[in-house]
């Protein structure tokens, strides 16, 4: 974790961070229910874990629903782990579920025991069959799922993802970018092709792929990956960008200044003092997270 954070400084840059752009973490006192509380139980329609099984592009991709307690249809929540995914915001998954949505967690084709193979580009591919995956009718009718209410939530390289697949898909609920990356970066990366290398290599638990691969592919694709392309098609979206001190603030935070220069943008933009996972600081971003999906709802 500690190569990965440094080398997220060196994608960024250094980042000059003015507080007064964005609201701060909410106060202890606004600590939503469900982050505390467990609610009530429903033997007709209990709080249940389900695996389930992605289809993607010819492979496989591990998942589970964490469906809330109650009858439905229940608002639908997927997460975007990030780069390998070592933190996956399970936390915030629960938390989630207990304010009543349906949460989608899963593991990009190969990695974490998911079919097929490791890519930055398939990671953009999987984020979409992970979406199709919870619009399908049959599926929500199902498991009480009301993939009419959908919303995105990306963490670093995940949240590169729901971006991409935010900008894309009109109708969503809304979209939700915890430290996201900018894997455009990729294209000018400090140091060149070694040091590339080198960065893929500290970050490879798990992955069906080689860092040589994923340098190789990030230095040619980086050109189609920048997220400042997706600032018009989230300008569609209610979002909420959330930052941290990790040398990536700057990027969401141009991301919610170049949407809300479009005439039809509603960007948020919460800073949170903290490092890349939130570590110290986990209760702050569920709740930030749950209060501006509750406004959603209102």
């Amino acid at each position: 974790m500690r190569l990965a954070r440094k080398m997220l400084l060196l994608l960024v840059g250094s980042v000059a961070w003015s507080a007064a752009s964005a609201s701060p973490p909410p106060p202890a006192a606004a600590t939503p229910a469900a982050i505390t509380a467990d609610p009530p139980a429903d033997p007709a329609h209990p709080a249940r874990m389900i695996v389930v099984h992605i289809p993607s592009h010819g492979a496989v991709m591990n998942g589970v629903i964490w469906q809330p307690s109650g009858p439905g249809p229940h608002p639908v929540a997927i997460i975007y782990h990030g780069f390998p995914g070592n933190e996956q915001n399970l936390d915030l998954a629960y938390a989630l579920r207990r304010a009543g949505w349906s949460v989608l967690t899963f593991h990009y084709r190969g990695s974490w025991g998911s079919e097929g193979v490791f890519s930055f580009g398939h990671v953009f591919e999987d984020a979409q069959a992970a979406l199709d995956f919870m619009r399908d009718p049959i599926r929500g009718h199902e498991l009480d799922l009301d993939p009419g209410q959908t919303v995105l939530i990306g963490h670093s390289m995940g949240g590169a993802a729901a971006a991409r697949i935010g900008a894309g898909n009109p109708g969503l609920s809304g979209v939700v970018l915890l430290s996201a990356a900018d894997f455009g970066a990729f294209g000018h990366y400090p140091g060149g092709h070694a040091k590339l290398v080198d960065f893929m290599a500290g970050n490879m638990e798990s992955l069906d792929t080689s860092p040589a691969k994923l340098a190789d592919e990030a230095e040619h694709d980086a050109g189609s990956w920048n997220i400042a392309d997706d600032a018009e098609g989230l300008s569609r979206q209610k979002l909420l960008v959330v930052t941290a001190d990790d040398g990536l603030a700057n990027v969401g935070s141009r991301l919610a200044q170049a949407v809300n220069a479009q005439a039809s943008g509603d960007a948020t933009i919460v800073h949170i003092r903290t490092d890349h996972s939130y570590s110290d600081h986990r209760i702050a971003l569920q709740s930030t997270v749950l209060r501006w999906l509750e406004n959603l709802r209102q």
